[in-house]
This record gives structure tokens, sequence and C-alpha cells, in this order.
């Protein structure tokens, strides 16, 4: 592990130039005799990809072309142009409707997004109501290579996607999202050994896995809003616990952390920030405290693996969130969320299994730098990622 972080800081560094790189929406598709509805949901940032301002009308007049139905290859007409409803925090929400000439053949058709950004993926619920009035469901996936679903009773039920589809997404969840990669870098950074290394990876596993679990089955339903910015911080933490290791000077690290969310707090007494004032207050105690504590610690391992499931608590949240807004089917929301769970595990252990070939590889052509010159080097730049972050998150610049 000595020769870990440049490696590291090489892999991650194509993701780190933006905050979140995935590209996901949900729809929600209703067929009934020859109404075909459907409700889209997708996230702030995708509706920043079609216009900056994110102004429902552009984002309207996107959709309109690129969503469609058909009927034994006849085009259903649309009824209106999608229109704007009410959706969580965080995401818009559009619904349009489709009236086929008959009820049979029915092909769903989905282009959104896919000339943005070619990885996109679209989780698609679809409702199908057959003649007796018994409503069917599939889950599905509208990628670049499936842009088409036959959906019709005609020809039999539509399968859902296979447990293997969602596993792939959460292992899309941890490589595709900077941040949390990003977070695990920072981990990383902290190991020693491969057994530091398991203690901190089972602790943040822990922690994504109950509030996984807890938010999609409904038991815990957290405000979505401050997740990002609660994401962001936790790297901020981890950078400056190594920058804290590195210098072992922890007063002066916790003193400048704590100043900064107590400014954030000053701030949001003056009605500026979005973060709630508890919230920010209690990140200034809690950030200092820890700060202070880890150098003094007499065993960090299991210190680090109790911080790492506390801000896996964090990340949970911010996983469960798309599948959240998917509305999984009770029936089969047990195994697609250990398809999701396994997928985020997988992905993790993906990332470490190329940090370690690489570093295997540096080391043996004698480039890689001492542990001490690389994390003076990367724990000021995790750092400060953290903090740019998560004040872009907490004032709208960014998040």
């Amino acid at each position: 592990m000595r020769r870990l972080l440049l490696a590291a800081l090489l892999l991650a560094a194509p993701g780190l130039a933006q905050a979140h790189s995935r590209s996901e929406s949900h729809m929600a598709w209703e067929i009934a005799d020859r109404l075909v509805r459907v409700t889209v949901t997708l996230p702030e940032q995708e509706a920043r990809r079609i216009d900056p301002a994110a102004r429902d009308a552009s984002i309207a007049t996107y959709l309109l072309p690129r969503l469609g139905a058909t009927a034994e290859g006849t085009t259903c007409t649309p009824q209106a142009p999608p229109t704007a409803i009410p959706a969580s925090p965080g995401f818009r929400r559009f619904e349009m409707a489709f009236a086929c000439p008959v009820p049979r053949g029915i092909a769903l058709r989905s282009d959104a997004f896919f000339d943005l950004v070619p990885t996109h993926v679209s989780l698609a619920r679809i409702r199908t109501t057959e003649a007796g009035g018994e409503a069917r469901f599939a889950e599905q996936l509208f990628t670049t290579d499936q842009r088409l679903l036959l959906a019709t009773p005609a020809e039999g039920t539509l399968a859902s996607a296979p447990f293997h589809a969602f596993l792939l997404l959460g292992v899309e969840h941890i490589l595709t999202g900077p941040d949390h990669i990003a977070f695990l870098l920072g981990l990383l950074l902290l190991s020693r050994g491969l057994r530091d290394l398991a203690w901190v990876i089972t602790g943040f596993t822990l922690g994504h896995s109950i509030t996984l679990g807890l938010a999609v089955t409904g038991l815990v339903r957290p405000d979505t809003g401050p997740i990002d910015a609660l994401i962001a911080l936790s790297i901020a933490v981890i950078g400056a616990e190594n920058v804290v290791q590195a210098t072992r000077r922890s007063r002066p690290v916790a003193l400048a952390a704590g100043a900064l969310l107590l400014g954030m707090a000053a701030l949001r007494l003056l009605g500026l920030g979005g973060l709630p004032l508890s919230l920010l207050l209690g990140a200034a105690l809690f950030t200092a405290c820890y700060l202070l504590l880890v150098q003094a610690a007499p065993a960090r391992a299991p210190l680090r693996a109790g911080i790492a499931a506390c801000f896996g608590l964090v990340h949970g949240f911010a996983f469960a969130r798309d599948l959240v807004e998917m509305g999984l089917p009770p029936a089969r929301l047990a195994e697609l969320l250990l398809g999701f769970n396994l997928g985020v595990e997988i992905g993790q252990l993906l990332l470490v299994g190329l940090v370690w070939m690489a570093v295997r590889g540096l080391s043996r052509l004698g480039l890689a730098p001492s542990r001490r010159l690389v994390v003076d080097w990367v724990a000021p730049a995790l750092t400060g990622l953290g903090v740019f972050w998560l004040v872009s998150r907490s004032y709208g610049a960014g998040g």
C-alpha cells in the first residue's frame, strides 16, 4: 500500500473533472387499451444538459420528438406536448400521452438523452392493463442499444429486466460517480495496508447498505436536498484527515474546518444557502471534534471504520434516491435492491483491484514516488475538491 496513492490519483483524474458524470432518468409508462401515458422524471443535472437554465419549455421541446409509441408499426399520436408536474426536490417531472390507432402490437420508444450522453440509462416501469382489468408490471432499461420496447399483451407480457441489469446499474453508480470515487480514494489514502483497507471498506459498506435498504423500502424518507452537499463534506473531511496525518497538526486543520462550516451557518442566518442551520452547526461540531480526535486515538482503524460507516449512511441515501424515484414494485423489491447493492460492492472492489494492479505496474517500472510525497500533493487537493463541491452544492452554483 505504500505506493498506492499516485496510482489512485491517476485512475481517478479523468472522472474528477466534474461532480456527476453518470446520466440517468426514470420513466413510468401506462398502457390501457389504445392510450399510452408516460411520466418522465429526470435529475436537475439532466435538465441542465438540455438547457443550462433548466426551463420547462425547453425540456418539453426536447422531449416531444424523442418519446413515442407505435401500434402494429403505426405511430401513435401525441395528445399534447410534455407537461411539467410537481416532483421531489432535485428532480423534474413531465407527463405525456399518446393515442394509438389499435390496442395491439404497442411498442414504446425513447431516444431522449442518448444524443447528449451516449451511456445514458433510463429505468422504465411499464404497467399494462389488460382487457379484464388486470394490471401487469415490468421493469426495463432504455439504453443507447435498446431504445424500443415491445409492451403489448398481444405479443405476451413484456419481461422485466433481469437481476444482472440492476447489478450492473450498481456497478455504474460507483464507477461513474466521481464524488463516490473521490471518497473511496480518500479512504485508500488513509489505509496503511490491506487490514486497514478492510476496516474502512467494511464500515462504508455497512453504512450505505443500511440507508439504501431503509430508503428504498420507505422506512426512512430523508430530505434529499442536503445529500449531495453532505457527500461533498465527507470527501473534504477524509481529505483533511489525510492532511492531519501528514502534518501531525490536527488543531489548525480542525479549527479551519469548523470555521468554514460556522461561516456557512452565519450566511444561512442571513438567508444565504440551502442547507439547514442545524445541519451546518452539527457538521461544524462533528468535523472539528473528529479531526482533533483522530490523531490522538490509540486504535485508528476501528475509528476510521466508524467514520466510514457514518459517511456511508449519507452515501446510501444518494444511492437510493434514483431507485426511490423509479418506484420499484414491492414484489421484486428485495431482488432488485440486492442486485443493486451487490453491484455497488463489486464496483468498489473493481476500483480497489484496478488501483492495486496499477500500483504493481508502477512499482515494477520504478515510477511510484514515496507515500509521503503523494499525500503531500493529493490530500490538500482532495480536501479542496470536497470544499468546492460543498460550497457549490450548498449555494446552487454547481449542484
